[in-house]
């Protein structure tokens, strides 16, 4: 039985996914800055089949209690099989409506939190053999998109830290999954932050006609399973991956006409 510890657990693709490894027997630990919906979340866990789940509510906008929050919750479980960081928060601004607070608290919940807390768990995984990491990244993190600035470097950042961590300890059995989605129908839109620093409140239309949560799980979890490096999950908008790695140039000209809401 493996255990495998959720990040964003409360809502959106980390509930699905949640859902389903639960379908699956796995022991959870459920992690989201939303405490009563993640309960509910726990409970339908394990009524889907978790043998245990552990509820461990966490503001990732406070990096002073991650790694304790890390430590603690591998003593809980006893030890965790894979590690899903999948918490985030986007924007819905311009470069010149963002302000630099704006620009750290995005970088605290999406850069900063997970690296802290995948440094104390990575040290514990190979400590016991060895184990797996999946990290939220996005399409975004690939190219520049508009009212996405912060949000954009913070995903771009990820790639950098986590493709170092997995140079490290790939040897010693650790096994680093980029999950990559792009539009995925999800309420990242509607929380994204708008200029006054308020959740935007409206799912955008590409959001809206994005696949299912549940879809995107039944991928995420396959990729993990395999140890695949990177995991891309969406739709046409995919496309995008290709034509910046081969085709740079054009990809920047589309960036500049998709349209970002």
């Amino acid at each position: 039985m493996e255990t495998v510890w959720i990040t964003g657990a409360s809502s959106g693709i980390g509930e699905a996914c949640a859902l389903r490894w639960a379908a699956e027997g796995a022991k959870l630990v459920l992690t989201s800055h939303e405490p009563e919906k993640l309960v509910e979340v726990a409970a339908q866990c394990r009524a889907a089949g978790a043998p245990e789940v552990l509820v461990r509510p966490y503001d990732f906008r406070n990096p002073e209690g991650l790694e304790a929050l890390a430590e603690e919750a591998w003593a809980a479980a006893g030890r965790i099989d894979i590690l899903y960081l999948n918490a985030g928060i986007s924007q819905r601004t311009t470069v010149e409506d963002t302000p630099p607070q704006m620009n750290r608290l995005i970088l605290e919940v999406n850069f900063f939190a997970p690296t802290t807390l995948a440094r104390v768990i990575a040290a514990k995984m190979v400590a016991a053999g060895g184990g797996k990491i999946a990290v939220t990244t996005s399409i975004a993190g690939r190219f520049g998109f508009p009212l996405r600035c912060a949000y954009s470097a913070s995903k771009h950042a990820l790639y950098g830290w986590f493709e170092t961590l997995s140079a490290e300890y790939y040897a010693q059995g650790l096994r680093v999954t980029f999950i990559c989605p792009g539009r995925v129908r999800t309420n990242i839109s509607v929380n994204s932050l708008d200029k006054g620093g308020v959740p935007h409140g409206v799912m955008d239309p590409g959001q809206a006609g994005g696949i299912t949560p549940e879809k995107a799980a039944r991928i995420i979890i396959r990729g993990i399973r395999r140890s695949r490096r990177e995991v891309p999950v969406g739709s046409k908008e995919l496309i995008m991956l290709p034509i910046k790695r081969f085709f740079p140039g054009l990809a920047a000209r589309l960036s500049r006409r998709i349209k970002p809401m």
